[in-house]
């Protein structure tokens, strides 16, 4: 039986190991199809990029001249120079005019032929290569302007310059409609060519700018500039017409091999071979026919980086299959390595069960064990509840003499007023005893609270100071606050932080505190009209400040004098000064503080309690 077992699992690894090796061969071809799609889209997107920009600059170069011949045929000296050809003086100032003209357009030549063709005036009348008296009636720019009666736009190598140029001419008429001769304008393409730029991320792209002959007349390699684009056989058919416009320039074509569109590009892009010489590269072409002109540009980028894109496309392609089968091989591995588990599971639930009979046993004894600890964790938690409360009634006998003397006063007081009222009563005066009576409910009411207060101090705590999060006393302290009438109208603004902060107390103790803290606030702003009461807590290193703000009418000079016994600025009604005594000592015991000041942005009150973080303490 393990024999064949071995056999089957040999068998299943020879048949997972031949379609994953189909698989990685796949995967790379795949890959490496997708690499070379992404790289000449990325090429022909660059060259695209570029060949928008250049031909926006042609289009703008050719219409800020186009407009210049038409405007310099309205001149009225020209007209009559025309009309008087013999005139020395009218030629001479004609010259001149044109000569500013150019230097105003910023052109290289202006000059102006007769109906004829022959040059009468020109702006470089005053050199030795001037145009006068040179016939250029062949020149597609004169004979056009002329048969049309409209402006034309040409390119060619000047004759007697032989630097490039664009000629832009515009017939000259009478007001009758006669053609008496043409002006010129000849505008250099040095600029054109200076203006291309290579894409940033390669250094292997080429520019040219062809005519309708496939003849290059810019290029961004000197040694590719006057070089047939074109098969031979388009240059044979307009042979006459490329020598008139190239004069004296061989015209060599170029060894271009076609690679034929790569897959996905558009119709005007294709693979290219150039044998320039001895060296032989590939380029990706991209063809954009130029405005106005049968010019054609033609940007070339070479194709070494979608080598490269192919080759990182195949090692992603091929490391995310071997990801993806290691992962297949993981999960499987894992897969039997569970079965096994389950299987050895079952066993060890049956020797778990032949032991569970000791094991409750065992239970049943720890769980009475467990009960004894509990009963007596219960009596020392109930043993320190006893020493914390002995502690507070050691404080309540430390203020004792000033409350006795609070006490003394108003039972004095009531003695007085109901021996008082005895007499008044047997006169018959009973508004006197109406009146005598109501300063004994005051007085009682006083000692009432002052009872109340040592009553709300004496209550038991949940336990010893220990880690608390400080929100939920605050919590605590609003709602018993926010239940009371008094806390109409005021805006409390409690700037609750979003994540716990931890201190080391008691909850009750520090609620007693809060509380205490907000009611006084309360009592501070209630004769203010827009009341606000503030509470923010902000941490440093080792502790935590708690601020409670109002703006109210704020503290007396001597702000220590508050913390003092029986101390207050309210009526007798609000409080009898115990409030803030018992605060601070209830903070001093969880080793933290209770400060009070004015406000300095305002007016109103300021207490900050302080408490020790959590884990400094310990």
């Amino acid at each position: 039986m393990a024999n064949l077992t071995s056999v089957f699992h040999e068998r299943s690894s020879m048949t997972y190991r031949f379609w994953a090796a189909i698989l990685f061969v796949l995967t790379g071809i795949l890959s490496w199809q997708l690499g070379a799609w992404l790289g000449y889209r990325t090429v022909e997107r660059e060259s695209r990029e570029e060949s928008f920009r250049y031909s926006q600059l042609v289009a703008n170069e050719l219409k800020r001249y186009q407009p210049i011949p038409e405007l310099m045929a309205q001149h009225p000296l020209l007209q009559a120079t025309l009309e008087s050809p013999a005139n020395a003086g009218l030629i001479l100032q004609a010259n001149k005019e044109m000569k500013r003209m150019a230097a105003i357009v910023g052109s290289s030549d202006v000059y102006l032929m007769d109906r004829t063709g022959l040059t009468i005036a020109a702006s470089n009348y005053d050199l030795e290569s001037s145009f006068i008296g040179r016939n250029y009636d062949f020149r597609p720019y004169f004979y056009q302007a002329m048969a049309s009666g409209r402006a034309s736009l040409y390119f060619a190598l000047g004759i007697q310059s032989d630097l490039r140029g664009l000629y832009f001419s515009h017939p000259i008429m009478t007001d009758a409609g006669e053609r008496l001769g043409v002006i010129a304008v000849k505008v250099q393409v040095n600029e054109l060519e200076s203006q291309w730029q290579r894409p940033a991320v390669y250094n292997d792209a080429e520019m040219v700018v062809l005519d309708g002959d496939g003849i290059s007349f810019l290029a961004s390699r000197p040694d590719w500039l006057y070089r047939n684009f074109e098969p031979a056989d388009h240059q044979a058919r307009n042979f006459a017409k490329i020598q008139q416009r190239y004069p004296d320039r061989s015209l060599a074509p170029m060894k271009i091999v076609k690679l034929g569109q790569p897959m996905g590009m558009a119709g005007d892009s294709e693979r290219i071979r150039i044998t320039d010489g001895d060296v032989s590269r590939e380029y990706l072409s991209v063809h954009t026919p130029l405005p106005q002109l049968d010019w054609s540009l033609q940007v070339m980028i070479g194709t070494r980086s979608v080598l490269w894109t192919r080759v990182e496309s195949m090692v992603a392609g091929l490391l995310l299959f071997l990801g993806g089968f290691l992962t297949w091989l993981y999960l499987r591995e894992r897969y039997r390595r569970e079965a096994e588990l389950a299987q050895r599971g079952e066993q060890l639930e049956r020797r778990v069960t032949e032991r569970t009979a000791d094991l409750e046993a065992s239970n049943r004894q720890l769980l009475e064990e467990v009960r004894q600890r509990k009963i007596a964790e219960k009596g020392l938690k109930e043993t320190q509840q006893e020493l914390i409360q002995a502690a507070k009634l050691a404080v309540l006998g430390q203020m004792s003499a000033g409350l006795n003397h609070e006490m003394n006063q108003p039972l004095t007081a009531i003695q007085g007023y109901a021996r008082n009222s005895r007499q008044f009563l047997t006169r018959g005066n009973h508004e006197m005893v109406d009146s005598n009576l109501a300063e004994i409910t005051l007085l009682c009411t006083k000692m009432a609270e002052l009872t109340r207060q040592f009553k709300v101090f004496a209550r038991k705590s949940e336990g010893p100071p220990a880690s608390v999060d400080l929100r939920t006393s605050v919590d605590a302290a609003l709602k018993i606050i926010t239940a009371q009438d008094n806390s109409d109208g005021v805006d409390i603004d409690w700037q609750r932080p979003p994540e716990p902060v931890m201190c080391h107390g008691d909850l009750i103790r520090i609620e007693q505190v809060v509380v205490n803290l907000i009611a006084n606030a309360m009592q501070a702003v209630e004769q203010v009209d827009s009341a606000r009461i503030s509470i923010e807590i902000v941490g440093d290193e080792t502790e935590w400040h708690c601020r409670v703000r109002d703006n109210g009418s704020g503290l007396p000079a001597n702000t220590e004098q508050i913390f003092e016994p029986f101390f207050t600025t309210k009526s007798m009604k609000q409080g009898l000064g115990l409030g803030l005594s018992i605060s601070r000592q209830i903070v001093d015991a969880l080793g933290g503080r209770l400060t009070g000041n004015n406000r300095v942005d305002g007016p109103g009150a300021e207490f900050v309690l302080t408490l020790t973080k959590r884990g400094v303490a310990e």
